[in-house]
């Protein structure tokens, strides 16, 4: 089957940034694993696989909050006097907003050039993956970690000590809709001599 660019452009237009989700219908965890397949799609140069998933569901999600609210403090967050304690609350409620709290990690590599190769190949697969949440009929939302190195969610998502953290991408079943938000058009640059 053929898909076409506006196919593709559609997809690309009806997917929505969105937390408006129906906080009592579970998200599959083979419907989850397909979307991780789809990271795996993304450009990787060197075929390295960098891609790490780890999906926390009911009480997970509070153990995800309680293990970067506890690297904060450790990082000096919190502390009245050296950090911001709304921070490290905010992490410890935050991964409950959804039924579903997918963490994304890059594997590591001695090479600075593959490692930097490593997370945007990952980045560029988490589009898949929220472009076929888009297909499936699911809300998500890509949220930056608060540590990108957080020690105890590192354990916690059995993923290697070195891996980038790249986000929580948050997954649900919408509830509402959501509008669409303005783009500016892309600016290109033309050089043909």
């Amino acid at each position: 089957m053929a898909v076409t660019l506006t196919d593709l452009t559609e997809l690309i237009h009806q997917r929505r940034t969105s937390l408006l989700v129906d906080h009592e219908r579970e998200v599959p965890v083979e419907l989850v694993t397909e979307l991780c397949d789809l990271v795996q799609w993304a450009p990787n140069h060197k075929r390295t696989w960098p891609g790490r998933f780890a999906l926390f569901t009911g009480e997970g999600r509070q153990r995800l909050g309680d293990a970067f609210g506890d690297d904060l403090v450790d990082e000096g967050y919190g502390d009245p006097v050296t950090g911001d304690p709304g921070k490290v609350d905010k992490a410890r409620r935050k991964y409950l907003r959804t039924p579903a709290v997918l963490v994304v990690g890059s594997a590591s590599h001695p090479k600075e050039n593959l490692r930097r190769e490593n997370l945007h190949s990952v980045a560029a697969g988490v589009q898949n993956l929220l472009l076929g949440a888009t297909a499936a009929g699911l809300a998500s939302y890509w949220g930056s970690p608060p540590l990108n190195d957080s020690k105890r969610v590192l354990e916690l998502c059995g993923f290697e000590p070195d891996v980038h953290i790249l986000g929580a991408v948050y997954l649900g079943w919408p509830a509402a809709e959501v509008a669409v938000p303005q783009r500016p058009p892309a600016t290109v640059t033309v050089v043909d001599a």
